[in-house]
């Protein structure tokens, strides 16, 4: 072990910030760097324990000691150069650090928490006991005993290693009972330490980023969707388009995980919502996550900045998100060598820092912020040179309903508003009369779905999306029958309404709420109204100038 030279602009002097006491942290890898990043702007030293001299973390913490996390001499010698040690990665000789705590060396989070983190089957045990949500598991040791596992569980089985996996490795899938050898095979045997999970059927795999503090108190990110490619978190949509109730549910399954374990500091959980709406819990990590990333641009506090005060006693940070919508693309190695880079600088149009590349490897991520969802993946899609979403697929912000396809000449005006300032949208028809059961489901899944605003009168007393009104003309009464049912709606259920067949201005009020949380729409809506504006200035000057039976000749009398 010995300690490699101070980055460029560094120096021993004492750091004058929030905090007086020097953070160690075992691995110095990107999870590293971004937690020194957070440091820098707190004034919080930082140490780094890594074995590459060139690590990502190197150039930017106070202290890069070279050597192993996993030995135990080296990190009780680094742990004497600390006030208080923390982990960015796992896989740390936890043996050591129990002996340390017994030092009174101060580690969070603590060691009790790394080792049940560590094996896989321990860690699904301990949170079996605290009545966590887990899918159905078993240890197995012998052909016979995972065979039984395969007949108990049915296939397809998931067979995983207990210790050293993650991103996918270390996890296998027998199909049948005649895989089950070759699978034990490729994990390296049962020696190595192997257990089974019954095969969860899930819709979407979700995460919570919860961050404990020294009196056990705890906050919790909102509620993310992670998305994978070779069993690497590929994308995170933060929030997570889930109904409420299943973000309350996530939110609490992964809130009591972490206060089953021991010591402060930043935890990942990693969730499946299966399709009869159960959450489980997949697996957890002591440390800023992937999952998280996104919390630097998109959340008051980063998760980073959050872990540093979590573990030094500081209060903790408001983790509500600051934009409405974020999506996180984790860049990673599409190729061996040159030909990688070359593919990840068409992504990010600069050199990399970094001393290698390997296929699948985590090159960096690119967070994008926005007003929607829907703004922020169309970024992404423009980012990646990727034809745009089908517009068949794209998920709805605004709806437009009738009762009836008779609407529909007055209704087509609201459409083509909101087709011109392109707002996904849908038109359907939902009859109040005839199909009360549609109107029923319709109106209370819209929040769910995404949809911010629908324009129609006869389901505002079912959702909490803003409904707008539009009085339709009939035979007999004109259309005042249809407006006075809109505007005398009882007190709690508020409709807004617009003239008598005027879907037009209905369209462009939707517009108009819409592009109160969307700055680029709120542009477009300033952009139609000076246009407007410019349309009445140039009559004006073309009736000036021609005078007014000239002007009656030429532009009025042929409508």
């Amino acid at each position: 072990m010995h300690p490699s030279p101070p980055p460029e602009g560094h120096s021993d002097q004492p750091v004058h910030g929030v905090t007086n006491t020097v953070v160690g942290v075992l691995g110095g890898g990107q999870l590293g760097k971004m937690l020194c990043q957070a440091a820098s702007q707190m004034g919080v030293r930082m140490a780094i324990l890594d074995p590459l001299e060139d690590c990502p973390a190197s150039s930017v913490c106070h202290e890069h000691v070279v050597g192993s996390f996993n030995d135990g001499a080296t990190v009780s010698e680094f742990a004497k150069r600390c006030g208080v040690l923390t982990v960015e990665i796992e896989h740390v000789d936890a043996v050591t650090l129990e002996k340390l705590e017994k030092q009174g060396i101060d580690c969070e989070p603590k060691a009790s928490t790394i080792m049940i983190i560590q094996d896989k089957y321990r860690q699904k045990t301990h949170f079996s006991k605290f009545g966590i949500p887990l899918p159905d598991f078993v240890e197995v040791d012998t052909l016979s005993s995972i065979e039984k596992a395969g007949e108990m569980f049915g296939y397809p089985l998931m067979v995983k290693s207990k210790r050293l996996a993650y991103d996918g490795r270390g996890n296998a899938v027998a199909h049948d009972k005649k895989e089950l050898s070759s699978v034990v095979a490729s994990l390296g045997g049962f020696e190595h330490g192997l257990y089974v999970e019954r095969w969860t059927s899930f819709v979407k795999e979700l995460s919570v980023i919860v961050a404990r503090s020294r009196d056990g108190s705890t906050v919790c990110y909102p509620v993310v969707e992670t998305i994978h490619k070779d069993n690497i978190c590929h994308v995170v949509e933060a929030p997570a388009e889930v109904p409420d109730k299943i973000k309350k549910l996530a939110t609490n399954v992964a809130e009591k995980a972490i206060k089953s374990l021991e010591g402060a500091g930043v935890f990942a959980v990693e969730l499946f919502l299966t399709q009869d709406n159960q959450v489980l819990l997949n697996e957890v990590a002591p440390r800023p996550h992937n999952s998280g990333h996104h919390t630097i641009e998109s959340c008051y506090t980063s998760q980073y900045e959050q872990h540093l005060r979590a573990i030094l006693g500081l209060p903790l940070g408001d983790p509500s998100m600051k934009a409405p919508a974020s999506i996180m693309y984790n860049i990673l190695g599409e190729d061996e060598g040159e030909a990688g880079f070359t593919q990840a600088h068409q992504l990010i149009e600069r050199a990399l820092d970094i001393s290698e590349i390997r296929k699948q490897r985590k090159m960096g991520h690119i967070t994008i912020v926005g007003p929607s969802k829907y703004s922020v993946k169309a970024r992404l899609d423009k980012l990646l040179q990727r034809d745009a979403y089908d517009p068949k697929k794209v998920k709805p912000r605004a709806a437009i309903i009738m009762g009836s396809d008779s609407d529909l000449p007055v209704m087509k005006d609201a459409a083509v508003v909101l087709k011109k300032f392109n707002i996904p949208f849908e038109l359907t028809i939902v009859s109040a009369h005839r199909t009360p059961e549609r109107m029923y489901h319709y109106a209370l899944s819209a929040k769910e779905r995404g949809l911010e605003v629908i324009i129609a009168g006869m389901v505002a007393s079912l959702t909490s999306v803003p409904v707008i009104g539009v009085p339709i003309m009939t035979s007999s009464l004109h259309g005042t029958d249809s407006l006075l049912s809109i505007v005398q709606m009882p007190k709690g259920i508020p409709v807004a309404t617009v003239a008598i067949g005027n879907a037009e201005n209905a369209g462009l009020l939707a517009v108009r709420m819409l592009a109160s949380r969307d700055p680029e729409l709120g542009d477009k809506a300033t952009e139609y109204q000076h246009d407007l504006r410019d349309m009445v200035l140039e009559k004006a000057k073309r009736l000036e100038e021609l005078g007014w039976e000239e002007y009656t000749e030429l532009y009025l009398k042929k409508h």
